[in-house]
């Protein structure tokens, strides 16, 4: 399973980045990857949606949020454990 959420994250990243999947490295930073506000937005609901989660995200402050955006392997961490936490 968790290799199957660290692919369609790093997919949705990509597709929002304009790169492909294999240019992405777990280390970098959506600013690396030139991501953004808007194209954070518009990831998230891209995640939500293929997840059918909720993520804990507010915009107007992205830095008190609860869901850690620092990098690509973090973005992947929240994930997990959001879908982790839903089938449970």
């Amino acid at each position: 399973m968790a290799d199957d959420v660290k692919d369609k994250v790093i997919r949705i990243l990509a597709e929002q980045a304009m790169l492909e999947p294999s240019d992405i490295a777990l280390t970098q930073t959506l600013e690396d990857l030139g991501i953004d506000s808007l194209g954070l937005v518009e990831s998230i609901f891209a995640i939500e949606e293929e997840f059918d989660i909720q993520v804990p995200f507010n915009a107007n402050s992205p830095q008190d949020s609860a869901f850690d955006i620092s990098t690509v392997a973090s973005i992947i961490g929240a994930v997990e454990g959001l879908v982790a936490a839903q089938s449970t």
